[in-house]
């Protein structure tokens, strides 16, 4: 497993170069505004449909949460973008022994409120306008290691450009009320599928 690493220098680089290609690539990013508590982690669950999501999700966080930022991705994708560590990305493979180790990471960093954890349950990249979003198995082991020291918090997020040259994003953002896994998924869903029926109503 390859953990975030932590310079200052590169990180504030990476950060403004964030910011630079959000503003110039993106019409706007829409995004509800919750209150999390300050003695507690966030574990960030969003759906994952494009390159752009831990990017997006690492800008909520700035703009909103304010805590430090991790998120869990495949380790093919970070030897391929390497500056993703600066970032606070760790690394999963998944089908492997190396899989617990991340996943007991995980449920590490959640232990400590100043952290933010972003994780896409899907585990793949699919349509933006997929049916469900399915669970992945992994998550139930991290929130019954560290149940209560937490707070969850749902991310659906849908772009459409509509009437403009370059795509808004719109995030929609619910604070969990399922305390364990085999409630999460359905309560994601009928949020998920909420967002999604207003989005695809919108008129211009």
């Amino acid at each position: 497993m390859i953990k975030p690493a932590r310079n200052i220098f590169i990180s504030t680089f990476f950060e403004r170069y964030i910011s630079f290609i959000l503003s110039r690539d993106f019409q706007k990013i829409n995004v509800n505004s919750i209150e999390v508590s300050r003695d507690k982690s966030v574990l960030l669950l969003a759906n994952h449909y494009s390159w752009w999501d831990g990017f997006i999700a690492f800008y909520i966080n700035k703009k909103l949460f304010k805590k430090k930022a991790h998120v869990m991705i495949i380790e093919t994708t970070a030897r391929k973008y390497a500056f993703m560590k600066y970032l606070g990305a760790y690394t999963v493979n998944k089908g492997t022994r190396d899989m617990i180790t991340s996943l007991d990471y995980t449920a590490e960093l959640l232990t400590n409120p100043a952290n933010l954890v972003l994780l896409f349950p899907q585990g793949k990249i699919y349509s933006n306008f997929a049916d469900s979003v399915v669970f992945s198995k992994g998550l139930s082991r991290i929130i019954e290691k560290v149940t209560g020291k937490f707070e969850i918090v749902y991310a659906a997020s849908f772009t459409e450009t509509l009437h403009h040259k370059k795509p808004t994003v719109n995030v929609a953002l619910k604070k969990a009320k399922a305390l364990k896994f085999e409630g999460m998924e359905q309560e994601y869903n009928a949020f998920y599928k909420e967002v999604r029926d207003r989005q695809s109503k919108i008129v211009i």
